[in-house]
């Protein structure tokens, strides 16, 4: 699961996304494709996008917020609007399932899908067959798109290509490769933009971050802005980062504990990335070079790496998460002390 999956509250839209609506809100196709690396606030500009195309009375390229189309977008029960989520994410985000999905997983005959159900597809197609209530139109919004397995794709694929009525779809995705090339023709493209660091750590003060540990949690999540909300919000901040060398050498487990495998593991392989870039002088991506030893022998940094890609397979599902925290960290205190 990426950060990201974590779905944080994002208390106002940042100030590059709000420069992309204002850009997208005279979009005069049928179906947007958003796409782009995780973090950047795929959902967010989807959503904002959407309230704007409804609203009764936008003004200065955004929704004014008050107006019955803009309260019933924030209840989650706007009748204009659909929104394709894997059941996971609605769960995270708190938008409503449908009544159906919602009894069976009530009724505990199954657990919450992580794909884009078929089902879900199939209500959208009945919904786009349904008069639209007000000269605004209808939207659908679909995230994240690469969720959709090949049935649910190809069962919105006419609907897509020729959506009846005033109807439009947002469609967002932070793994375009993933789409079915079919959906990726239906639909006019448009990269997500990327925040200036000033202005990254400049939002991320607004949600509980002093400079020091944003510029920190900003380069460890690679520029990715609302990847560090996420991150933060599982337990993991500036000072944790600053400490991941020392934690290691000390054999120190406790920081480790604190936020878990999967958080884990992704520091660990950042942290060997950015002693094999240095290895070989080149700069280090993720962490400040004053934070990081000097570099190990290459055959210690090659076997460690080749452990890190093998505990993949195994992070979200540990036999037992304690063992497997041990272990990483005593790969990583091997590496570190290994000699040519």
């Amino acid at each position: 699961m990426s950060p990201s999956e974590s779905a944080p509250l994002v208390k106002s839209l940042p100030p590059w996304l709000s420069r992309e609506l204002k850009k997208l809100q005279g979009f005069g196709g049928q179906a947007l494709l958003l796409h782009g690396p995780s973090g950047l606030g795929h959902f967010e500009l989807a959503s904002a996008l959407a309230q704007l195309w409804l609203c009764e009375s936008p003004a200065q390229g955004q929704a004014c917020g008050h107006c019955a189309s803009c309260q019933n977008w924030s209840a989650h029960t706007h009748a204009e609007t659909m929104v394709l989520m894997p059941e996971t994410e609605c769960l995270a985000r708190n938008w409503p399932l449908s009544e159906a999905a919602q009894a069976e997983l009530d009724g505990k005959k199954r657990k919450p899908s992580k794909e884009i159900r078929v089902d879900a597809v199939r209500d959208v197609v009945q919904f786009s067959q349904r008069t639209s209530g007000t000269v605004r139109g209808k939207v659908v919004v679909v995230y994240p798109a690469e969720q959709m397995n090949a049935v649910s794709a190809n069962t919105l694929l006419k609907t897509l290509e020729e959506p009846p009525g005033n109807l439009r779809f947002i469609l967002a995705t932070t793994s375009i490769h993933q789409l079915l090339p079919t959906v990726r023709s239906r639909c006019i493209t448009h990269a997500m933009p990327w925040p200036h660091d000033d202005e990254a750590i400049a939002w991320l003060s607004t949600h509980g971050f002093n400079p020091s540990d944003a510029k920190h949690m900003l380069r460890f999540c690679g520029g990715r802005p609302l990847d560090a909300v996420a991150l933060q919000s599982q337990g993991l901040t500036g000072e944790m980062l600053r400490d991941v060398v020392q934690s290691v050498q000390r054999g120190d487990l406790r920081l480790f504990t604190q936020v878990g495998p999967r958080i884990t593991l992704d520091a660990l392989q950042k942290l060997c990335h950015d002693l094999c870039r240095a290895s070989s002088g080149a700069p280090p991506r993720y962490f400040e070079a004053s934070l990081l030893p000097r570099p190990p022998g290459a055959k210690g940094l090659l076997s460690w790496a080749k452990s890190l890609n093998e505990s993949v397979k195994s992070v979200d599902h540990p036999f037992n998460a304690g063992l497997m925290l041990q272990a990483m960290l005593q790969q990583a205190q091997a590496a570190l002390n290994a000699k040519d």
